[in-house]
């Protein structure tokens, strides 16, 4: 299956190698209608490609005479970090991209120089990089659609399945975002009247819209991602202050785990969690001290944790400790 972005640019190619080709010639090539090839040209003439069109019964399309895309030309560095790349693409979770990433990295691998070539060679056999399971794989033509309305703020017609539910919404994206392993687009959606993140692996189905809509100022689609994960109700809602530094506590814990607030040389911590023996661990391993606000529970679960410390300090097995 093609995506409509590689169709565009296949366009193009065979339009810098023939002089002039018809609209039913290109669709042949493509294996798509007329109508379709049409909307192609249109999107390329929008990216500033100065393609003509011949009207009438024999007309066709060409390039502007003298127009010619410039050779890319790479240092070996800059190939290295290319082939990196399209190595780690498959981490991202797009659906069919392994076909895609083969012929580009076939391709960059006929025209190196023999000792770039087997370096690369020697990467790729040697990298391996875990993707996500099957059913978390993101369309690429989704991605596309929602990345580029966001971009051009067009409303989305989008067809989404969560929980065995499958939903038609009206949506207008403020951004796509991708966070731990998953990508999100954040926006108003007009079903909920409210802003809204949805995985983009459970959209079906996703249509651009006429019309505009108008961005809220300063939307930062990481910002709401993050503290909307954050923030997703729990069993327990945690506060503590933890005695370091707002950035030294940001940089030992993952985003989405909690928001963070200076309180002076500390930090206030707060969440929701639900295992709260594990949190206090977590907290223990920050490497400051901790005062809990909230909730008397995770006192008592460091508590717990610091027999079992002393337990293995004075040597003891782990099962004949008693917790209680």
């Amino acid at each position: 299956m093609y995506h409509p972005t590689t169709r565009v640019l296949t366009i193009l190619e065979l339009l810098q190698s023939h002089p002039r080709l018809s609209g039913p010639e290109l669709a042949a090539r493509l294996e798509v209608d007329v109508r379709t090839v049409r909307r192609y040209i249109g999107q390329l003439q929008e990216l500033g490609i100065p393609v003509e069109a011949e009207p009438g019964r024999y007309g066709g399309y060409r390039l502007r005479a003298g127009f010619r895309l410039p050779p890319l030309m790479f240092t070996n560095d800059e190939i290295v970090v290319l082939t990196l790349g399209l190595l780690n693409s498959h981490s991202l979770g797009l659906a069919e991209t392994a076909p895609a990433v083969e012929s580009a990295l076939a391709k960059i691998g006929r025209v190196l120089p023999v000792p770039v070539a087997r370096q690369l060679a020697a990467l790729q056999n040697e990298m391996t990089v875990a993707g996500l399971p099957p059913d978390e794989k993101v369309d690429t033509g989704v991605l596309t659609t929602l990345g580029l309305a966001a971009t051009f703020t067009r409303p989305v017609r989008m067809t989404y399945h969560n929980r065995g539910e499958v939903t038609e919404r009206l949506f207008e994206p403020y951004g796509v975002v991708h966070l731990d392993g998953r990508w999100y687009t954040v926006g108003f959606c007009h079903l909920r009247q409210d802003v809204r993140i949805f995985r983009l692996d459970r959209v079906r189905r996703a249509d651009t819209e006429a019309g505009s809509f108008t961005r809220p100022a300063g939307f930062d689609a990481l910002a709401y991602l993050v503290q909307s994960i954050a923030t997703i109700p729990d069993r327990w809602d945690i506060e503590v202050e933890v005695g370091l530094p707002l950035e030294v506590v940001r940089s030992k814990l993952p985003p989405t785990l909690a928001t963070l607030e200076t309180a002076g040389e500390k930090t206030l911590f707060r969440s929701t969690f639900n295992d709260l023996d594990w949190l206090a661990r977590l907290l223990v391993g920050l490497g400051g001290p901790v005062r809990v606000i909230r909730p008397p529970e995770l006192r008592a679960a460091f508590g717990r944790l610091a027999l079992e410390i002393a337990g293995y300090a004075a040597g003891d097995e782990p099962e004949t400790l008693a917790l209680d």
